[in-house]
């Protein structure tokens, strides 16, 4: 079936991997709270650690032949993150949340883990999301990783 998106869809795509990531946390027991914030979508304090976190939401919605292609942290987006977690005192996470083919990745770790797994280039970290990459974050333990595999069972 040919997907034809929104005009919108990048927007209705953040907002949703926004409140996935929120609902996954609260769900298990994260106190947690969506933020209109310059650098951070979501601060949660995570009750296994009592870290209080800071989260920025990366997603993309990846169309058919498109699948397992990176996701692009521009660089820009670091100092901002930081300067948030800052004024919050909180500790800097990312999530990335990627919808392609018939399943939906989601994957939160810190910052510094982030840049461990993928340094910064002159431009952009660069999420990666093939195979091999998939299978490495699933056994790093630093790394949160959610799936979900869906289907349309019926449609227009």
């Amino acid at each position: 079936m040919e997907v034809n998106k929104s005009s919108r869809h990048s927007k209705i795509t953040g907002d949703f991997s926004e409140s996935l990531i929120l609902y996954w946390l609260s769900k298990y027991g994260f106190e947690c709270a969506l933020v209109d914030h310059t650098g951070i979508d979501i601060i949660a304090n995570n009750p296994h650690t009592n870290e209080v976190m800071g989260i920025s939401v990366k997603s993309r919605s990846r169309n058919t032949g498109k699948e397992g292609q990176y996701v692009a942290i521009t660089n820009d987006n670091f100092p901002k993150v930081e300067r948030a977690c800052d004024a919050f005192n909180c500790e800097p996470y990312f999530a990335v949340v990627v919808d392609e083919g018939c399943k939906i990745y989601a994957f939160i770790t810190s910052m510094e883990h982030l840049f461990e797994l993928h340094p910064k280039a002159s431009t952009r970290v660069s999420w990666k999301m093939s195979q091999k990459w998939l299978e490495t974050y699933q056994e790093d333990p630093e790394v949160i990783m959610i799936e979900f595999e869906h289907s349309t069972l019926s449609w227009w």
